[in-house]
């Protein structure tokens, strides 16, 4: 059976950092983020006995090694949840991103999420996105966020019922812009996220993001625009505090993400435009401010040097027609 499905990348709003289990991708603490659109993951997934290996693909390049493991960790998820006999035929997975990958901006969240929905529906799964964010979980713990989208929260756990993503309800996306600049600086997430708990920082880290936690869910349920994206800048100079200070001392930032830091809070301070700076693990930064001042702050960041996009907040996973398929 084939499905193709359709996912947005997440930019976070509190980050989690570090696993404490790596198989099954469970987070030391709950994190909360935003899908962005229109950037998308498409994916399309078959079972078929005319296939003599699982098979993954995504860009046109065909995946091996840890890549590789990651996604079929995402297969095998499906497979243990579905009773449909033609799941133990060997799989095809072709994926396409609309954006960048490896630079910042998510592609790992949107490509295993719209791997889970593609997967599910193949599979025969009766599951709801919740169940769904489960499977997307075991490639990476954001993906669980994309699945459920706009603005969702990964519930931290030792089990599926327990860690799995839902969903904050806010109308912060109504006027909301998302200025991309986009800083072309290769990264592995994964690596920082592998000695997280190795740095300093670590633990300090983990004693205020419950307070983060809560306080963000209450400016998104009362729409507060500035808090919520203040407490998103603050939470990102955290995590690189966290990154930076591991034993490999990742610094993924570099000399324009500073320069658009710095854009954005003389535009604050000087204007008094609401806008904020955020990073995930990488050198591109996402401006958040209203649709009031987007190109008023989009001419600012184009002016650090870098391509900018002007995205707004994505929905969740979903599945697509026929005639969408990739193959």
């Amino acid at each position: 059976m084939k499905a193709t499905a359709m996912a947005h990348p997440i930019q976070g709003l509190v980050k989690y950092h570090g696993m404490r289990d790596d198989i099954e991708r469970l987070p030391y603490h709950d994190s909360i983020s935003l899908c962005t659109a229109p950037s998308h993951t498409r994916t399309t997934v078959e079972f078929s006995m005319d296939y003599d290996e699982d098979t993954f693909v995504v860009d046109g390049e065909e995946l091996h090694g840890r890549a590789a493991e990651r996604v079929a960790a995402v297969v095998e998820k499906a497979r243990s949840k579905s009773d449909a006999a033609h799941t133990v035929y060997p799989v095809r997975l072709e994926s396409e991103n609309s954006f960048p990958s490896n630079v910042g901006l998510g592609s790992s969240s949107s490509g295993f999420a719209a791997a889970a929905m593609a997967l599910a529906e193949a599979a025969e799964l009766d599951a709801s996105r919740q169940e769904i964010s489960t499977i997307a979980r075991v490639g990476s713990a954001s993906a669980a966020r994309a699945v459920t989208g706009a603005f969702s929260q990964l519930h931290t756990g030792m089990n599926d019922e327990d860690c799995r993503s839902r969903r904050i309800p806010t109308d912060l996306h109504e006027n909301l812009k998302i200025i991309v600049g986009l800083v072309p600086y290769h990264k592995e997430t994964e690596d920082a996220h592998n000695e997280a708990a190795d740095s300093h920082m670590f633990q300090a880290r983990n004693a205020h993001i419950h307070g983060q936690i809560a306080r963000m869910r209450d400016y998104l349920r009362n729409n507060d625009f500035e808090n919520a994206f203040e407490m998103a800048e603050h939470d990102s100079l955290s995590l690189a505090a966290t990154t930076m200070t591991g034993p490999s001392g990742w610094v993924y930032w570099q000399p324009a993400t500073l320069e658009i830091f710095n854009r954005v809070r003389q535009l604050r301070e000087e204007e008094d435009i609401p806008v904020y700076f955020s990073t995930d693990t990488g050198a591109s930064v996402y401006v958040n401010t209203t649709d009031e001042h987007a190109e008023r702050v989009e001419e600012e960041i184009a002016d650090c040097g870098v391509s900018t996009t002007v995205w707004n907040v994505g929905g969740p996973a979903k599945l697509l027609d026929e005639e969408k398929h990739l193959f």
